[in-house]
């Protein structure tokens, strides 16, 4: 409908069919995408679409109500056409550049927070930080905690260090480096990962949101275990005795990285579902 005189109404309406009809979604989860979009596009907030319904947005308003449809219509993911996603109860700014932050991830920062001590400052590394997600929202829940951010994308990282930057977090650094490359002899109490994991060739990374963020951060090789044995091993000369390895695998990996957890000697392995009821964490404690 760009350029003509449309109601909020009828866009939302017309948006809410496209993305309905071109991504196979139900219409009530596509006309609240629509109406995402819309209140996007035109800065305001979902009550202001409901009270000014009949309103007539500008013809440029509504060629950038198009550009956002079209988009989405086409795939591209909610989160990255408005920039930010919420995660952990904070809002974080995402680019193409870092995965877009999931419920299933929030487990993980869970479990780290019961093993990080509100009391003393313990230290936390953070293995594929990406937009910050996990890191930031450890930060902000233990704020005496002192915690390592590590990522080997520089695009990454910038991302990460522009959400550190808005939520003013004082007890947060990052490093560029591949996995443990970087860190020299430093060690810590609790190491948290969500890693690469998905198969090269894997048949999802070629539908919905994973079609569009970074390969380098889904996919691993080796049928998606290099990245997470990589880290398993390495975890001990970077842990202290007694210190907690947490990571983010599979739905289908969990049984693999229990037996592999028990080979290496780890104490308290466990697997962890998500609300989903899926094996999503995987964990021990360095003897």
């Amino acid at each position: 409908m760009s350029g003509q005189a449309a109601t909020v109404a009828e866009l939302i309406d017309d948006a809410t069919a496209r993305i309905a009809s071109t991504l196979g979604l139900q219409k009530r989860e596509a006309k609240l995408e629509a109406r995402v979009l819309i209140s996007h596009a035109l800065g305001v907030d979902h009550a202001w679409l409901i009270a000014h319904d009949r309103d007539q947005p500008t013809p440029g308003q509504q060629d950038a109500i198009a550009s956002l449809i079209v988009r989405r219509a086409d795939g591209e993911p909610v989160a990255y056409l408005l920039g930010k996603r919420e995660f952990f109860g904070l809002n974080f700014a995402v680019t193409p550049a870092v995965l877009i932050p999931r419920p299933e991830t929030e487990l993980l920062v869970q479990l780290a927070l019961e093993r990080i001590p509100t009391d003393w400052a313990s230290s936390v590394l953070d293995l594929g930080t990406g937009s910050g997600a996990v890191a930031l929202a450890l930060a902000v829940h233990r704020p005496l905690a002192r915690i390592l951010a590590v990522d080997r994308s520089p695009a990454a990282l910038a991302v990460a260090r522009e959400n550190a930057t808005s939520l003013g977090l004082p007890n947060l650094k990052f490093l560029l480096s591949d996995w443990y490359a970087g860190l020299g002899v430093r060690n810590f109490d609790i190491i948290a990962a969500n890693p690469p994991y998905i198969a090269p060739g894997d048949a999802h990374l070629e539908h919905g949101d994973l079609r569009f963020e970074p390969r380098e951060a889904l996919q691993s090789a080796d049928g998606g275990l290099a990245d997470i044995i990589r880290i398993v091993a390495g975890a001990p000369a970077h842990l202290r005795p007694g210190g907690w390895l947490l990571f983010e695998h599979g739905y289908d990996q969990g049984e693999t990285y229990h037996e592999l957890l028990h080979q290496a000697g780890w104490s308290k392995v466990y697997t962890w579902e998500d609300l989903s009821g899926l094996p999503r964490i995987s964990g021990g404690q360095r003897r």
